[in-house]
C-alpha cells in the first residue's frame, strides 16, 4: 500500500532548491569500501540520532514516482481547498534528487511529542475548554526537528567526512510520509496519518537528504484491517473515504491555513477545537500504544493544555504574539485564532456570562472575527432560550 498524498506534506510549500543552505555538495562522495562499512556507518547514524532525541530512524531510496497518481487524484478531485501551493512542483515531487545534487539516500526519523498520555479511545468532552492540537502545545516543532537534523548531519560529517546534506521538516514539495513509509517508519493509516504498532502516530517527521549511499530499510506491512474508527469519528467527515482526506472540511485546515469566512454548516462541528484536532488520532486502537515525548520542546507552555475558552477570548493581538512566540499557534494570525474562539464559544455551554463577553468586545476585534462573533451569540441566545 503507498501512501496517500495529504496536505502536512507541504505546509511550507514553496521552500526549493535556492533558499535553503546546500550543505557541501561539491565535497567528494563518501563511500564506504565494504557492505559491512556501509551497514556498520547506517546503525551508527540510527544510535546517533536516538540519542539526539528522535524516536526512530531509518533509510529510503529518494524514489517517489509511485506517489504521482495519488497525488494528482487529490487535486483532481479539488481536495486541496484553497492551498493552491500544493498543485506546484510536480517535478520535485517525482523527484527529489532535485532538492540536492547527488543524491543518494534519504534519512527519516520521527519524534513522539505526546506531553501526557490520553485515555484510549476516548474524545474529552470539555465544552468550555479551549482544544489546541497536541502537537502545537510547545514549541514549534519544525525548528526543533531541523537543529536536530543538522546535528545528526555534523555528527556524521566528524566521522565520514564531507558529504552533501539538506535537513527538512514539512518545509519541501517532497512525500514526506511516503518517504517515512519506505524508510520502515509506519504505515499510512485511513486518516492519512503515518502509524506504528509500538509507537501510534503522535509523532512528527523529519528528513536528512545526504550523497551517503546507505542501505535502505524495508516497508512495514499495515495493520489497520477492517477498523474505520477514524472515518467515524471525524466531526466534519472530512476522511471521505480509507486513504482520503478532503482538506475543505478538514478542522485542521479550517482552523490553521484557511483565512476566510467559515462556512456555517462547519461551525457545529468544529465544536471548541481552535487550532487543530485530534479525533482521529485519538479514537485510533494504535493510540494505545503512543509514547510521550523525550524532548523537553513539547512540553505545554502558558497552560494551552486547559485554558478556558473566556480566557483566550481576552487575548489581544500583543497578548496573542506573546503567548504564540516560537510556537506553532503564530501560524494563523490574530483574527483567524479569535475566530476560532468565538466559533468554540457559540458552541460553549448556554452562558449569559459568554454573551455579554462576546458582546463585549465586538468593537475591537476585526471584521473576520465579528463575522463569527455574531453567529456565536445567536446560537448562544439560541440555547439559552430553549432551554428556559
Amino acid at each position: 500500500m503507498a501512501a496517500s498524498p495529504v496536505v502536512a506534506d507541504d505546509t511550507a510549500s514553496d521552500v526549493t532548491a535556492h533558499n535553503v543552505t546546500v550543505h557541501n555538495v561539491i565535497a567528494q562522495d563518501v563511500v564506504a569500501h565494504s557492505v559491512e562499512d556501509v551497514l556498520q556507518l547506517k546503525q551508527w547514524i540510527i544510535a546517533q540520532a536516538l540519542e539526539l532525541g528522535f524516536s526512530a530512524c531509518g533509510v529510503a531510496l529518494p524514489d517517489t514516482r509511485d506517489q504521482m497518481g495519488y497525488w494528482q487524484h487529490f487535486l483532481d478531485q479539488q481536495r486541496q481547498a484553497d492551498m493552491h501551493w500544493l498543485a506546484n512542483h510536480a517535478a520535485i515531487r517525482a523527484d527529489p534528487s532535485q532538492l540536492l545534487p547527488g543524491l543518494r539516500s534519504v534519512i527519516s526519523v520521527r519524534m513522539d511529542y505526546l506531553p501526557a498520555q490520553p485515555p484510549a479511545r476516548h474524545i474529552p468532552d470539555e465544552p468550555d475548554q479551549g482544544i489546541i492540537a497536541r502537537y502545537a502545545l510547545g514549541r514549534d516543532y519544525h525548528k526543533t526537528l531541523r537543529q536536530r537534523l543538522k546535528m545528526l548531519a555534523m555528527r556524521i560529517e566528524q566521522r565520514t567526512g564531507p558529504f552533501g546534506w539538506r535537513p527538512f521538516a514539512d518545509s519541501a514539495p517532497i512525500f514526506e510520509k511516503a518517504l517515512a513509509e519506505k524508510a520502515g517508519l509506519g504505515w499510512t493509516g485511513k486518516h492519512t496519518l503515518l502509524l506504528h504498532r509500538d509507537a501510534g502516530s503522535f509523532f512528527v517527521l523529519g528528513e536528512l537528504f545526504t550523497t551517503l549511499e546507505l542501505p535502505p530499510d524495508q516497508p512495514v506491512t499495515p495493520h489497520c484491517g477492517s477498523c474505520q474508527a477514524c472515518l467515524d469519528i471525524c466531526p466534519t467527515q472530512a476522511i471521505v473515504a480509507p486513504y482520503q482526506l478532503d482538506a475543505g472540511l478538514c478542522i485542521a485546515y479550517l482552523t490553521i491555513e484557511y483565512q476566510g469566512i467559515i462556512p456555517e454548516s462547519l461551525r457545529q462541528p468544529i465544536g471548541n477545537r481552535v487550532f487543530g484536532c485530534d479525533d482521529c488520532q485519538l479514537i485510533c486502537p494504535w493510540n494505545r500504544y503512543a509514547q510521550l515525548a523525550t524532548v523537553a520542546d513539547f512540553q505545554p507552555r502558558h497552560g494551552l493544555d486547559h485554558i478556558s475558552l473566556l480566557d483566550l477570548w481576552q487575548w489581544d493581538e500583543t497578548t496573542f504574539l506573546d503567548r504564540t512566540a516560537g510556537s506553532p499557534l503564530r501560524r494563523t494570525g490574530y483574527a483567524a485564532f479569535m475566530r476560532n474562539v468565538a466559533i468554540a464559544l457559540g458552541n460553549a455551554t448556554p452562558s449569559r456570562q459568554v454573551i455579554a463577553a462576546l458582546s463585549g468586545r465586538r468593537d475591537q476585534l476585526p471584521e473576520l472575527v465579528q463575522i463569527h462573533l455574531d453567529w456565536a451569540i445567536s446560537q448562544q441566545q439560541s440555547h439559552l432560550a430553549h432551554n428556559d
